[in-house]
Formats: structure tokens, C-alpha cells, sequence
């Protein structure tokens, strides 16, 4: 296969995350990979909301110029989708050739879906396959997207020139970024926490096994010390990562320390009961490991503090492990460092898988 140059695009709440990746010679993962450019741009507060594209004219607007700094060589991209309103979930389907799956899974669903199936977007990730009851049966992970979610960012996305030339989740995206290796043959969970929103997915193998998005994400510690210290977004922000978690503080820094522990244990504690929920329900192959990405997870203790409650060893995900980096194309995002581009790089990554 002739090298290709793909571009994954994470459309955040606060940020527009990009990566070109430059595909060698090989087949599906194993390619050799190469990160070309990776840029970002801010996003004015309330254009996106909880992972969905609310004014799109804003969006796009932002593209256009992200584009022209950065020079990417396509307009080609690969976007993701995950917010509460996607549901992933084990499911069970009768055996079918893979070209008819896609096709026969609304007759499948109906009655299991907390939505009509007119108004999702349906896919299924088929992960093995048994002899149940009514023969030979497919066991996989079953995604189902409301249409109108996915609608608007691709509409986004198109307004600013760009075209879409596939549509992926984000929990898959991440563990194609990061589950590579060693860590492909173990049971991990990688958490991704970004402003607005957690993202937890457990690979088992190499294979999804579980998707949860938590609607909080570090810009809930931010504002609550914004609103505890009476202080601005930008000056709680910065006393948010100079306290870090466990701080009690002293003096003035005693009530920000107090909002710091207390919005980030809420957060912790529902991590905990993610990771926890699949563990107990998969006792044959617990969570060896977690992964952390994101920005939101490099807040200071905060990897300590869920190795204390998970008790498993959690360590800041290697997201250019396998990658080729070309002088001046690494992020330079302020907190996270690298491991904000673990969903644009997996999303890139998404052709090759």
C-alpha cells in the first residue's frame, strides 16, 4: 500500500485538536506512522457543548483558520463523535456476513435502544462469535449515535471547506492511540479526561470491551474554584495546577485548595466506579492497568490519588509510542503536553485499523 497522509480531528469543547499522520508501506496497524503537524485552536465558550457542535458558523470559522496557520497538506479528515447521547454496549447478533450487518441491525435493535431507530446512527464491532441458542451467534460492541449529534459536526466540519471522509468513536479512537504493543495484549483502561467531558474505555486484548462517557471533566475543578475564590476562569485555572490535589492549603489558598479536592474527588470517585463496574463484571480478566490522557488528567495528583482509590497501577499514556515525530510537529498545549493528541492521532490511526 502506497504512503498516505491522514488527518484526525477532535472537535473538544474548549479546543480544536488536529493531527497528520503520514502512513508507510504495511497493513492495518502495523504500518509505520509519522506525525507531520499537529495544531489547535480555542474555542469561544458555548460553540461546542458536552462534545456537540451548538453554533456551528463559529466552528467552522475556527477551522478555516486553524487550517491556513497550519498547512496541512489534505482537507481530508477523520472525526470522532462521543458524548452521552452515543450509547456503546455489549450486544449479541445472529451471525452475518459482514457486508449485511450494518443493514439488519435496526430490525435487530428495536425495543433496546433509549432512542428510535430513525433518529440513530447504528454500527456494530464485532468482537467474537459463539453457538447460542439459535446458532451460530456474533458477540461485539453495538453503537448507536443520535443522528443529529453527528449531523452537526459534520455540518461544521463541511462549512469550513473540509470533508469528512469518515465519522469514529472517540473510545475507539483512544484505544487505538495508546493499546499498542505490550499493552495490546493486556486488560487496560484508558481514561481520557477533557474539559467538559471523561471518556473511560477498557481493551481487553487489543479489543473494546467497555465505553462510559462522564459528563465532567477538569473544567469543573476550574469553575469551582473560580466560584468558591471569586476569581476568573484564567486565575482558577492557574491555581487549580499549582495546587494540584491533596493540597489543603494555607491562608488565602485554603478555600481553592478545599474546591480543587472536592470537584476532582467527585470526578475520581465515578472513574473508580467505571473501572470498577467492568472489573467486578469481568472477573476472569480484571483491569490490569489504567492509562491516562488528556489534559484534565494532568492535574497534579491526580494520578496518584486514582492508583489510591483503583488500587492499579496508573501511568500517563505513551501516545507517540510507534510514531515517527518530525522536528516541530510535537503539541505544545498548555497541560496534557502530548497526551492531548491521543484522540486526533487515534482518530487518524481509524484507516489503518
Amino acid at each position: 500500500m502506497a504512503a498516505s497522509r491522514v488527518i484526525g480531528l477532535d472537535i473538544g469543547t474548549t479546543m480544536l485538536r488536529a493531527a497528520e499522520l503520514e502512513f508507510g508501506k504495511g497493513t492495518g496497524m502495523s504500518r509505520s506512522a509519522s506525525l507531520v503537524r499537529y495544531a489547535e485552536a480555542p474555542l469561544p465558550a458555548g460553540a461546542v457543548r458536552d462534545g456537540e457542535v451548538v453554533q456551528a458558523e463559529i466552528v467552522s470559522t475556527t477551522l478555516r483558520q486553524l487550517w491556513s496557520k497550519a498547512r496541512f497538506g489534505t482537507k481530508d479528515v477523520v472525526i470522532g463523535v462521543g458524548n452521552q447521547r452515543v450509547l456503546v454496549r455489549e450486544f449479541d447478533l445472529p451471525w452475518l456476513p459482514d457486508n449485511q450487518i450494518k443493514q439488519a441491525l435496526p430490525f435487530h435493535v428495536q425495543g433496546v435502544l433509549p432512542m428510535s431507530t430513525d433518529d440513530a446512527l447504528l454500527d456494530f464491532l464485532p468482537i467474537s462469535e459463539f453457538e447460542g441458542r439459535s446458532g451460530r451467534t456474533l458477540k461485539g460492541m453495538l453503537v448507536a449515535a443520535q443522528r443529529d449529534t453527528v449531523n452537526s459536526n459534520v455540518l461544521a466540519v463541511v462549512g469550513a471547506g473540509l470533508s469528512p471522509t469518515m465519522v469514529d468513536l472517540n473510545a475507539f479512537a483512544l484505544l487505538r492511540s495508546v493499546c499498542r504493543g505490550e499493552l495490546a495484549g493486556r486488560t487496560v483502561a484508558v481514561v481520557d479526561v477533557g474539559a467538559n467531558l471523561t471518556h473511560v474505555v477498557v481493551s481487553q486484548a487489543g479489543v473494546p470491551r467497555l465505553a462510559r462517557t462522564l459528563p465532567s471533566g477538569g473544567q469543573a475543578v476550574t469553575d469551582a474554584v473560580a466560584s468558591a475564590a471569586g476569581i476568573g476562569r484564567p486565575e482558577a485555572e492557574d491555581a487549580k495546577r499549582a495546587l494540584g490535589i491533596g493540597y489543603n492549603g494555607s491562608g488565602d489558598a485554603t478555600v481553592a485548595a478545599q474546591a480543587v479536592n472536592e470537584s476532582a474527588q467527585k470526578l475520581l470517585d465515578a472513574v473508580r466506579g467505571t473501572i470498577g463496574f467492568y472489573s467486578n463484571s469481568n472477573r476472569q480478566a480484571p483491569v490490569e492497568a489504567v492509562l491516562l490522557t488528556g489534559g484534565g488528567a494532568d492535574l497534579p495528583g491526580f494520578g496518584q490519588y486514582l492508583a489510591t482509590l483503583v488500587r492499579l497501577p496508573v501511568q500517563g499514556a505513551d501516545v507517540l509510542a510507534g510514531v515517527r515525530v518530525r522536528k516541530g510537529s510535537l503539541p505544545t498545549a498548555r497541560g496534557g503536553g502530548a497526551s492531548v493528541a491521543a484522540l486526533p492521532i487515534g482518530l487518524a490511526y481509524g484507516v489503518a485499523a
